[in-house]
C-alpha cells in the first residue's frame, strides 16, 4: 500500500466514524459522510463536487448540507468568480457543540419548567380545596416535593447551559491550544 492509499484509508476510517456518530446531532449517516468528506478538504466544495465525490444525488447532498448548516456544522462561503454555492466545515467544533447543546437543552428546559410551574400551581390550588381527602392531600404534597426537585434540576441545567454559552465550561475543562491555527485563512 503506497502513501496515498494509506492516507485515504486513514481518512475513510474517520469519515465512517463520523457517519456512525452523527446521529447524536440528529442527522443521517450520509450527512456524516458528507461532513467528514468536507472536513478533509482545504477548499470549500460545491454541491456538484460533493455529489461527484460521494456518489450521492444532488438532492440528497442539498438536504444534508442544509441540515449541517442549520446545526452550524458547515457554512456557506463566497469565493470570487464562483457562481455556485460553496460550503465548508466550520473550524470551531467547540462552538458548534455549544450551539447544538444550548439549542436542544434550552428548549427542553423551557418546556419542562413551564409544565412544572403549571402543575405546581394546579396542585397548590388543590391543597386549598376544602373537599380534598387527607389521603389525597398527602399524595399532592409528595408530588409537590417531587416537582420542586425536578424544578431545581432544570434550573441547574439552565445554569449549565449558561456555563457553556458563556464559555465558563472551559475553566473546568480547558481546550488544548488550537493545532490548526497554521491552517486558518
Amino acid at each position: 500500500m503506497d502513501g496515498k492509499e494509506q492516507l485515504e484509508k486513514s481518512r475513510e476510517r474517520i469519515i465512517e466514524t463520523i457517519a456512525q456518530n452523527i446521529h447524536l446531532y440528529g442527522l443521517t449517516p450520509s450527512a456524516g459522510r458528507q461532513f467528514g468528506t468536507m472536513f478533509f478538504h482545504d477548499e470549500p466544495l460545491t454541491l456538484d463536487e460533493m455529489t461527484e465525490e460521494l456518489g450521492m444525488s444532488k438532492t440528497s447532498m442539498s438536504t444534508s448540507v442544509r441540515s449541517l448548516s442549520d446545526l452550524k456544522l458547515v457554512e456557506r462561503v463566497w469565493k470570487r468568480g464562483v457562481r455556485k454555492d460553496l460550503y465548508k466545515v466550520r473550524e470551531d467544533w467547540y462552538q458548534s457543540f455549544i450551539d447544538l447543546f444550548s439549542i436542544k437543552w434550552r428548549q427542553s428546559v423551557s418546556l419542562h419548567l413551564t409544565a412544572v410551574r403549571k402543575s405546581l400551581n394546579e396542585m397548590n390550588k388543590l391543597l386549598t380545596d376544602p373537599s380534598i381527602t387527607e389521603e389525597l392531600k398527602q399524595t399532592v404534597e409528595m408530588d409537590i416535593e417531587r416537582l420542586h426537585y425536578v424544578q431545581d434540576y432544570y434550573q441547574w441545567l439552565d445554569q449549565l447551559v449558561d456555563a457553556f454559552e458563556d464559555h465558563d465550561i472551559f475553566d473546568l475543562v480547558p481546550i488544548k491550544e488550537n493545532r490548526r491555527e497554521d491552517r486558518q485563512p
